[in-house]
This record gives C-alpha cells, structure tokens and sequence, in this order.
C-alpha cells in the first residue's frame, strides 16, 4: 500500500496510509477535519467534518450533524496533489495519523509554503 508523504521546504515526511488534515477556520474560530487515505490513483477525501457553519463553511447538502459536528463525504476524484498554503495569520495545520496529532512545524519548517500532500514516490 501507499503511503502519503507531506512536502515543503525541502523536507519530506513519510506521514501513514491515512491521515487527518485538521484546521481551525480563520474567521470563524471552529474546527475543521479531513480524512485522507492512500489510494493507487492518488490520495483521497474519504470524509470531513466542521463544527458548526458560518463563513464560506456552510455544509453541503446530506451532511449530517451530531453532536454539534457535520459530517458528510465529499465525492471527489482522488487527487495526485494537495497544496496547503500557510499565511502565518492562522495556526498552522494539524496532521494526525496513528492516532497521534501535531502541528505540521513539528514536521517540515514553519515557514515552508507551500506545502504539498501525496504519495510518496
């Protein structure tokens, strides 16, 4: 199986076969979730999630709400590339995999940008 690696400032990660992408959103202040796994033609979005609507977060329709959290499953082709930008504005990203979360500066420099997710080579 493939593994998504994470790249930006000449560093990169081998992360896992699936991770979570999470964020807090800059206007609005609440969390945001990505669920991404290895896939032969890329990596792809298998679910999100956001607590709460707002500023260009409204959820899409069939996205479900429990406990506060809509949940839904964006029907997207897998992608070979996903590039995060950091503004240095926000926080910076959270990766989790393995059941472990940290700020993506914990990985590849703070100030890289961009910063690419998909597989590794």
């Amino acid at each position: 199986m493939s593994i998504i690696c994470l790249a930006g400032g000449g560093v990169v990660v081998k992360l896992a076969t699936a991770i979570t992408l999470s964020w807090m959103h800059s206007v609005e202040k609440v969390q945001w979730e990505e669920d991404w796994r290895a896939h032969p033609a890329g990596i792809a979005i298998i679910e999100s999630r956001v607590k709460g609507s707002g500023a260009g977060m409204e959820p899409p329709p069939g996205a479900k709400l429990k406990n506060g959290v809509y949940s839904y499953r964006p029907h997207w082709a897998p992608m070979k590339e996903v590039v995060l930008r950091r503004s240095g504005a926000t926080a910076d990203w959270n990766i989790c995999r393995n059941g472990k979360c940290q700020p993506m500066g914990e990985l590849i420099p703070k100030d890289a940008d961009p910063v690419t997710l998909s597989l590794c080579d």
